[in-house]
């Protein structure tokens, strides 16, 4: 994995905020970034995991270190000097849904020269959230981290993440981007996937990665494939799972799947098997974060 990794200011209010007032609630400090969380659950998921991320020379980054370490996460960071560690206030709404404020900081301090070839060496699959393509120097260096990652023959999987930046620039913008990057894997939101796609069907992120996944919470996922001439698409379903915060959800399933296509392919399984049972593990990832306590970070 390479990008972010950040500490989240969680603000749960247990009710409607009033305005100009005060209202109950939980303020938490957890580790964040969501490059950082699909490695976690890699690793929590029994495959071999490493985080390419940059963080400043402060508490935040040395706890944020110590918390993938613990995860049994190997990190490859960049300490970045005068600038702070990257941080994301999470507004969590009483039904779950989320808001996000982003003050970067050091997390987009990444460069290309930052990067070693012998990192990705012994490499199935080097992950990336869209946030890993954009800024700069981080952009430049996700951008060579791809180039470093096919040259050592692994697969590169990019998460769509994020809809504000990602179209920052514009829809054509963010096509051109994905084109250039050609991942073998793409993850989006139903939401992502149509606003990168204007009025064209979601299987148009075909016309981007031979395998794309639409997640769609609750309502399971859509998986696309391209096999040969002919395209692939299933629905796969999962059970609802009640939480009162749903961050990581989507980096969890990224996980999954990407562990569970793995161990599929290695089993020898089908192109269609291989896919459902990566989605099934998806699920299954996303439904263990969303009942898992995230724990308090220490910041010493």
């Amino acid at each position: 994995m390479l990008g972010d990794l950040m500490l989240d200011v969680v603000i749960a209010p247990d009710r409607v905020l009033e305005t100009g007032s005060d209202v109950p609630g939980r303020v938490s400090l957890l580790q964040g970034g969501s490059a950082a969380n699909t490695a976690r659950w890699v690793a929590r998921l029994g495959a071999r995991s490493s985080l390419i991320c940059a963080v400043g020379r402060d508490a935040a980054g040395r706890a944020l270190l110590d918390a993938v370490r613990e995860d049994d996460v190997m990190p490859r960071a960049m300490r970045v000097a005068g600038a702070r560690t990257g941080r994301i206030g999470v507004l969590v709404a009483p039904g779950g849904e989320r808001s996000f404020v982003a003050d970067r900081g050091a997390a987009d301090a990444l460069a290309p020269g930052d990067l070693r070839a012998a990192w990705f060496r012994a490499a199935d699959a080097l992950h990336l959230p869209a946030y890993s393509l954009l800024g700069e120097p981080l952009g430049s260096a996700g951008r060579r981290a791809v180039t470093l990652a096919r040259d050592a023959g692994a697969m590169v999987s990019v998460d769509l993440a994020s809809i504000v930046p990602l179209l920052a620039d514009g829809r054509r913008a963010a096509r051109a981007l994905m084109e250039a990057v050609a991942p073998d894997l793409l993850f989006a939101t139903a939401a992502e996937a149509e606003a990168l796609l204007g009025r064209h069907a979601v299987d148009g992120l075909l016309d981007l990665a031979p395998t794309a996944v639409i997640k769609r919470g609750a309502k399971g996922a859509t998986v696309l494939a391209r096999e040969g001439t002919e395209r692939l698409r299933f629905e796969v379903a999962t059970q609802h799972v009640p939480a009162t915060d749903s961050t990581g959800a989507g980096d969890a399933f990224d996980a999954g799947f990407l562990v569970g296509w793995f161990a599929a392919r290695a089993a020898g399984r089908s192109l269609p098997a291989s896919l459902q049972r990566a989605a099934l593990a998806g699920h299954r990832a996303a439904a263990r974060q969303l009942t898992t306590p995230r724990a308090e970070l220490t910041l010493a």
